[in-house]
């Protein structure tokens, strides 16, 4: 398993790689989630560890981590306040750990996310052929029309998943970023236009003028086949 640890502080870095690696994980150590940003796709982790002392830099480097993956979070403070937990869980982690932490305790979170985060595999979903569109999750790829098949990322793949599920129906933005996230962040609206954006590069012929993926002003988005 590869794991990421995102943090500022160098002794607390090298403490949670000795954890870490003892356990058994693959660690790659970083100061900021943008430094990962531009290679995720390529270069994806399993797990993602943060922790810096200043909560507002933590909070910026989770939303950057989830304006692309839901790979499992945790994230790491010294005694949070409920507010900052609150906030914390609303931006989309998945653990908030105080500090400090025992070896054995952090490994056992770390494991017990990952076999979570496992816990429903792709090919347990039906292939969705639709006309002129088809997904495979087990390949998480899509068909459109007489394009090459496209491979999309996992965001990728669960928004169009819900979105065609849902063919004909307006779905509401803060279903759209519980269902694909998997949390709840009320009028966070950036999250999906990016990712809507990214998905409309790979299956819509025009972009600029969406036959799929239709964008419902001020409510959510809505997904159709035009003919």
């Amino acid at each position: 398993m590869k794991s990421l640890i995102i943090s500022s502080d160098p002794d607390l870095s090298d403490n949670l790689r000795f954890i870490l690696s003892h356990a058994g994980y693959s660690v790659q150590v970083k100061r900021s989630v943008n430094d990962v940003l531009p290679t995720w796709l390529e270069y994806p982790f399993d797990l993602v560890l943060l922790s810096h002392r200043d909560m507002d830099a933590l909070l910026s480097d989770l939303r950057a981590l989830r304006s692309i993956t839901e790979v499992p979070a945790l994230a790491l403070f010294e005694t949070p306040r409920e507010i900052e937990l609150v906030n914390l869980l609303e931006a989309g982690v998945d653990l908030v750990l105080s500090l400090p932490i025992g070896p054995k305790v952090l490994t056992l979170y770390c494991q017990t996310l990952l076999r979570r985060a496992n816990r429903i595999p792709a090919h347990t979903l039906p292939i969705l052929d639709l006309e002129n569109i088809s997904l495979d999750p087990t390949m998480r790829t899509v068909k459109v029309r007489d394009q090459e098949m496209k491979r999309l990322t996992q965001l990728e793949f669960r928004l169009l998943y819900v979105l065609m599920t849902q063919r004909g129906h307006v779905i509401p933005s803060d279903v759209i970023v519980d269902r694909v996230w998997g949390y709840s962040e009320k009028g966070n609206k950036e999250l999906i236009r990016g990712l809507v954006s990214r998905l409309r590069s790979k299956i819509e012929p025009d972009p600029s003028k969406p036959s799929f993926i239709h964008t419902i002003p001020g409510v959510g988005y809505l997904f159709e086949i035009e003919n």
